[in-house]
């Protein structure tokens, strides 16, 4: 009696898989599984199912800045198995599923540098264009128009908490990520400092300045802004 032909690579250990579906049935093809492995039981088997997304900020048609989500891979879902006949044959037959990615469509598990690489067993980092300390202005919502300095960014519930002066006192306040923005910076240099430090740096560049006899009112001026502001950040024409 001939032994069957096995479809693919069994596996005794749960590892990543690339699925390849239709465009735009990322979703769906992720959520009709994850419903199909709940009704066959099949969790300890199919152990993760994922669509790796990113919050980007753009500009909706009323030019507010809004987080918006977008796929990393799009037309792919990636998903931890076990692979045997049986969990390829669920996954295969996924409405909106065309195959695995591999060579003739043959299931190749991802590698652990990949796996690390693509930040699939992690949630992708926001990235952001301002820091803590950082003066920004809050372009939406009730604090429409305010500038806050950033206390605190939460990337993960894309929150940002600062403070507002309102009234001639400083009052907390949290907004989303997509709400606030640096100042318009046209004509003009930032000096993000790491406090003290940037501090001491300048004050010796000013007085090596001054040793070299460079008494402008330029010069002057420099030396009086370090000293002011100490650590806050300031501008430099």
């Amino acid at each position: 009696m001939e032994e069957s032909t096995k479809l693919v690579d069994e596996s005794t250990e749960a590892l990543w898989y690339v699925v390849h579906t239709y465009s735009g049935y990322e979703n769906k093809v992720a959520n009709d599984l994850q419903t199909m492995v709940e009704n066959r039981h099949l969790q300890e088997l199919i152990c993760d199912i994922k669509v790796p997304v990113e919050m980007v900020p753009e500009i909706d048609k009323n030019g507010k800045q809004k987080m918006v989500e977008h796929k990393l891979f799009p037309g792919y879902v990636l998903v931890k198995m076990v692979m045997n006949d049986d969990t390829w044959y669920v996954v295969r037959n996924t409405r909106g599923c065309t195959g695995f990615v591999g060579p003739a469509s043959k299931p190749v598990p991802l590698t652990a540098e990949e796996v690390e690489k693509m930040g699939v067993e992690k949630a992708a980092p926001l990235s952001v264009d301002f820091a803590v300390g950082d003066t920004v202005q809050i372009t939406a919502g009730p604090l429409e128009g305010f500038m806050g300095l950033v206390e605190a960014i939460d990337t993960e519930n894309f929150k940002v908490k600062h403070k507002v002066n309102m009234f001639g006192r400083e009052t907390p306040a949290e907004v989303e990520i997509g709400q606030v923005e640096l100042p318009k910076t046209t004509g003009k240099i930032r000096l993000q400092r790491d406090r003290s430090a940037v501090l001491i740096e300048r004050v010796h560049r000013v007085r090596a300045r001054g040793r070299r006899g460079e008494t402008t009112p330029q010069l002057t001026t420099d030396f009086w802004r370090c000293i002011y502001y100490g650590t806050e950040s300031y501008w430099l024409h």
